[in-house]
């Protein structure tokens, strides 16, 4: 069956930084664009990070920019999220996503939580 499950979540001080992976199986995760969305408590679940099926494009909101990378290598159908310079408004279940047309997965989620 179709799985996505996140790692690499914890806690960090603010200022550090954590590298999230997330590992697919179960369907053609090379021809899928991945996406990490955020969530925080009493908000809405929001995108930070995506990029194509083959890498070659990436996009990220404004509050990201600069602080997160989005990578991915399809020979280990994996995707990461590289958070630099973490603050701690970043705290939040991380999800991973991954879509085609109008089929998408979701993971399980990962925590992250920012504070000293």
């Amino acid at each position: 069956q179709v799985q996505l499950v996140e790692s690499g979540g914890g806690l960090v001080q603010p200022g550090g930084s954590l590298r999230l992976s997330c590992a697919g199986s179960g369907f053609a995760f090379s021809s899928y664009a991945m996406q990490w969305y955020r969530q925080a408590p009493g908000k809405q679940r929001e995108l930070v990070a995506a990029i194509s099926s083959d890498g070659s494009n990436t996009n990220y909101p404004d509050s990201v920019k600069g602080r997160f990378t989005i990578s991915r290598t399809n020979a280990k159908n994996t995707v990461y999220l590289q958070m630099n310079s973490l603050k701690p408004e970043d705290t939040a279940v991380y999800y991973c996503s991954a879509i085609r047309s109008q089929t998408r997965f979701w993971g399980q989620g990962t925590q992250v939580t920012v504070s000293s």
